[in-house]
């Protein structure tokens, strides 16, 4: 492997673990807000050991998200020096801003909220809390706008051989990053909603505290199903953005190869990349894709075909991540439309097969959130910032491939390691229950 492609595997592996941790913090935090405002108001002492067990398990995954996080911004100088030096001044400004500003926003209430247990009054508590929730948020907001600059440029122009920007409110307003910003958000919902559920469930099972857990069962369920509503719009809302501005990328998505207006929808298809074709179709719905894509049945979708072989993405690990990431998402509504009943029938005891189900379907929106960063990712391919700089030109120049060896094995460890703790801590915590 040359030094690109470890480069490219190195920054996946990072980003994509990474990534386990975050979404489950931008959920996690607005339940526990929730619950400590319960308590805030009510001073009923259920509601305080939820906001105590549910906010542990948000400090230790807070924790581990700011560490690998770090470590993943250290490869724009170590792998990726040419893209930061053709594209830094407009690439830095929002993750400054996302330093400077809501990083230590959620980092500076969060220890108020870890040390003024007893110094503050419930009511100011509580409040600490909800803006460590709002601030999370915002931190990705930052973030999710500059990959949304990558994904869809603009602002700017060229100039000394560099990009330069010329207009901030264009990046902030790029409707690319925004709806990356709700998609990416309303999943980490979803994540946080079935964690409480899964984790609930778990002790459901074991009659551990039910009356709480009970509690916590249903404010998950409402959560997650929310969510999962409003991200299927996201989503929608998203592959239409993509058809527009990245038609290469939907192309992928759904494996058209041939340009055609009243596309159909094909159900069933296996991609065939080498003969730039699907080896299998079945079950096509008329005019559908053309609806999809557009919002309108004659509307023309551009096929691979009218790309050329070097500008096109990997056909195979984007269709199938696409397909599998919407069929978990119409899972996820389905799942938290039938648990949110459950629970308001007061059924949750009579159910041990569904709690079962709930419990091990918790790692299924983390799978969802990732397959969608490939897609994200992946479909963007060749192109680093799309239609501007290719990967290929990002990487470093005096970068060798021993280095990147190394640099990816010392990751991986270092990784796997605070994997490992993560899971231990919250296993650990998870299983004691609340203390009342």
């Amino acid at each position: 492997m040359d030094v690109l492609s470890l480069s490219r595997l190195q920054f996946a592996v990072t980003a994509m673990f990474h990534f386990l941790f975050v979404p489950l913090t931008l959920g996690l935090g607005w339940l526990v807000a929730w619950f400590e405002t319960r308590y805030a108001r009510s001073g009923e002492a259920e509601y305080l050991a939820l906001t105590r067990f549910w906010g542990k398990l948000f400090l230790i995954n807070f924790a581990l998200g700011v560490v690998t996080g770090i470590t993943m911004e250290f490869q724009f100088g170590m792998n990726w020096a040419e893209y930061s030096k053709y594209v830094g001044d407009i690439f830095g400004a929002p993750l400054a801003i996302e330093a400077l500003a809501a990083f230590f926003l959620e980092s500076t209430f969060i220890g108020v909220w870890v040390f003024g247990w007893g110094r503050l009054s419930r009511k100011a508590h509580a409040a600490a809390m909800w803006i460590v929730a709002f601030a999370t948020n915002m931190s990705a907001l930052w973030i999710l706008l500059a990959n949304g600059w990558m994904q869809r440029p603009v602002g700017y122009v060229l100039r000394n051989g560099r990009a330069e920007m010329v207009d901030f409110k264009a990046l902030l307003l790029n409707s690319y990053g925004w709806l990356e910003f709700f998609h990416t958000v309303l999943a980490g919902w979803v994540i946080a909603g079935f964690f409480v559920m899964g984790v609930s469930a778990w002790h459901l099972l074991r009659k551990n505290q039910e009356n709480l857990f009970k509690r916590s069962f249903g404010a998950g369920a409402v959560f997650a199903l929310a969510s999962s509503l409003l991200l299927a719009v996201a989503g929608d809302m998203s592959a239409v953005n993509a058809a527009r501005y990245q038609p290469a990328k939907f192309a992928a998505m759904e494996a058209v190869w041939e340009t055609r207006s009243a596309a159909p929808y094909t159900l069933c298809l296996i991609p065939s990349p080498t003969g730039e074709c699907n080896r299998m179709e079945m079950l096509k719905i008329p005019y559908a894709l053309s609806l999809m894509a557009f919002h309108s049945l004659h509307a023309e979708v551009t096929g691979l075909k009218d790309f050329a072989p070097q500008d096109r993405p990997p056909v195979v690990p984007v269709f199938f991540s696409f397909r599998a990431m919407v069929l978990l998402g119409g899972l996820f509504i389905l799942l938290s439309a039938a648990a949110v009943w459950v629970w308001r029938k007061d059924r949750l005891q009579a159910s041990p097969g569904f709690l079962k189900l709930m419990l091990f379907a918790i790692p299924l929106p983390y799978l969802a959130i990732q397959l969608g960063w490939l897609v994200t990712e992946l479909g963007r391919q060749p192109w680093a910032v799309y239609g501007l700089m290719r990967t290929a030109d990002g990487v470093s120049k005096t970068v060798t491939a021993g280095q990147v060896w190394l640099s990816l094995g010392g990751f991986t460890l270092f990784y796997s390691a605070l994997g490992l703790v993560d899971v231990w801590l919250l296993a650990k915590y998870a299983r004691k229950g609340m203390e009342v």
